[in-house]
């Protein structure tokens, strides 16, 4: 009789395990450098990669090991997640001569968590596939706490089974995982999210400046709707912001003029109007860039 046999008998698993997925990670922001860091401590193989070395010192009490450009960091990788901010910086990550494409072998996958135009993924995706490669997207929400916490919103697009096999990786730092559809879908819900969001911003702050109009404290009135029918993410943004949107708008307001711009460049590809959510959006953007 065999050991495994044996150990099936005794209800235990044989005396061998799967390959742990060796990863790397590429974007180490206020949003990457968490994730990353739940990836490591999670006993995944990980190697790092950053333009700015300065970026790799917090990870000095970690497992993670260091590469000297994206096609070593592939290298040493079965999986490459990439959260750099823009359609140019993933492009150039991906696609340069010492890009993850120049040193990624066949069977491996490019995981784009940053938000871009769906387009990019999809024509990486091609360029990819040409070398055996899957790329999939999976732009995230919730922020650096919540990837610190391990509990991301991942929105996802490629082939299922490529997602079930990202899964070990994707749960260090994310709950819930939700596949939207084919590679590109993931960026369409996050833009879409993000929308709504900018739009809520727009309605959130509107109504407070009306309380303020009628003789009502405004951040009592937040405090009401914040365990009312009234909540929402946005407004709960706006009341740490002490119910105003002016100190949110250096960073806030160009990511989300960002990704406005691209839902309405997709819109107006496939000649669909605009709606309430755009305009309110557009006003909440207006208000985040207008001067106090």
């Amino acid at each position: 009789m065999t050991e495994h046999h044996r150990a099936a008998q005794r209800g235990a698993s044989p005396q061998h395990e799967e390959t742990p997925m060796r990863v790397g990670f590429i974007g180490l922001g206020s949003q990457g450098a968490p994730m990353a860091r739940r990836i490591a401590e999670a006993g995944h193989p990980t190697t790092l990669w950053a333009r700015r070395p300065e970026s790799l010192t917090p990870f000095a009490d970690t497992p993670a090991q260091t590469a000297d450009s994206p096609a070593a960091l592939a290298a040493a990788s079965d999986i490459v997640c990439i959260c750099v901010v823009t359609d140019a910086d993933v492009e150039e990550v991906v696609t340069a001569p010492n890009g993850v494409l120049a040193g990624l072998a066949p069977n491996g996958i490019i995981v784009i968590h940053s938000t871009v135009h769906p387009d990019t993924c999809t024509r990486l995706a091609t360029q990819a596939a040409t070398q055996g490669i899957t790329l999939i997207d999976a732009p995230v929400s919730g922020g650096p706490s919540a990837a610190a916490e391990g509990h991301l919103l991942i929105m996802a697009g490629g082939p299922t089974e490529t997602i079930t096999r990202c899964h070990p990786i994707f749960t260090t730092y994310a709950n819930p995982i939700i596949h939207l559809g084919p590679t590109g879908s993931g960026q369409l819900a996050k833009l879409l999210n993000n929308t709504l969001f900018t739009a809520n911003l727009a309605t959130a702050s509107g109504t407070l400046a009306l309380a303020e109009s009628l003789g009502i404290n405004p951040l009592k009135l937040a405090e009401v709707a914040s365990h009312g029918s009234g909540a929402s993410f946005a407004l709960s943004r706006l009341q740490a912001a002490g119910g105003t949107l002016a100190p949110m708008a250096p960073k806030a307001a160009p990511l989300l003029q960002k990704d406005l711009t691209l839902l309405t460049s997709l819109l107006t590809t496939a000649s669909i109007p605009p709606n309430i959510t755009l305009q309110a959006a557009q006003t909440a953007l207006t208000n985040l860039t207008t001067p106090h």
